[in-house]
């Protein structure tokens, strides 16, 4: 798996680092791969066998374990698959195919017969956001509804942060932990949550090489395809996406989509945990949280 990170020891050290998160995962689970035609995929289920499934799927360099602090409360309700998606610094294949086409949505066909999953809930973070709308545009018979948070796709991309990167770069460890708490829009003293978060994207950002291709921006014409219930929260400091252009193309193009745009928050959503599991239990008719 050396293609997508900097050494093979490099690959190990990120390896280790994650089977211990995996270790830690605070409610009982199981440990799935599923072949598919990118390679094996890994998965972490969790929850009753016959509730309502739900995929789950992270953002760019990470992995599975950033939805350990999620998962107790939606397990409760909820059968569980984290996703790891290909190509990222999780256990999955690092196959990593054009995001300007359909194998994404291919990809995911193979995920869900190989869970044995006819239709899904899907959850998403930033480039995991892109792949659950992605999905539900492609393949909306299959999709029940959709919770984003900070999504790729709608608004554009922003890269100010790539330079401000370029620029603390040469101040090592200080610098690569400022460089985080900007993406992250952390401010004020961390907590040791985000401490966490922080040692790890750093380990990764050591070890890892991240996608270099520009996601995809999703047309009018697509979003309006989305039928089905749509969450999205965005944050107004988020460094990587334009939050404001978010919000303004769901509300113009998918009517029945709830926005959650939070100000004073970054790229990191912090406290989402009861809105999407409200959400995502909510009826059909009642999916729009308050």
């Amino acid at each position: 798996m050396t293609g997508i990170h900097t050494s093979a020891e490099g690959a190990r050290v990120l390896e280790r680092r994650y089977r211990e998160f995996l270790d830690q995962w605070p409610v009982p689970s199981e440990h799935l791969r599923v072949p598919t035609r990118e390679g094996e995929t890994f998965v972490v289920a969790c929850g009753p066998a016959d509730a309502p499934p739900v995929l789950l799927m992270h953002g760019s360099g990470a992995n599975a374990a950033m939805w350990a602090d999620d998962v107790t409360a939606w397990s409760e309700h909820l059968r569980l698959y984290a996703v790891d998606m290909i190509g990222e610094p999780g256990l999955s294949a690092p196959s990593r195919p054009p995001l300007d086409s359909g194998a994404y949505a291919l990809w995911l066909d193979d995920v869900l017969a190989g869970l044995g999953v006819e239709s899904a809930a899907l959850v998403g973070v930033s480039l995991g956001g892109w792949l659950a709308l992605d999905y539900a545009i492609r393949r909306p018979g299959r999709v029940g509804r959709v919770a984003v948070l900070c999504p790729g796709g709608v608004g554009g991309q922003r890269y100010g942060v790539l330079l401000l990167a370029l620029l603390l770069m040469p101040f090592g460890r200080w610098g690569r932990r400022t460089t985080m708490r900007k993406v992250l829009g952390t401010t004020g003293p961390a907590t040791p949550e985000e401490r966490a978060v922080a040692d790890y994207m750093q380990l990764v950002d050591r070890h890892f090489r991240y996608r270099r291709d520009r996601l995809p921006v999703f047309t009018d014409d697509a979003l309006r395809g989305l039928a089905m219930p749509v969450l999205a929260v965005a944050g107004g400091r988020d460094a990587l996406m334009d939050s404001a252009g978010t919000r303004r193309r769901l509300e113009e193009n998918v009517p029945q989509a709830t926005v959650r745009f939070l100000p004073e928050e970054g790229h990191l959503l912090r406290g989402q945990t009861g809105p999407v599991l409200d959400f995502l239990l909510a009826p059909d008719e009642a999916a729009r949280p308050v």
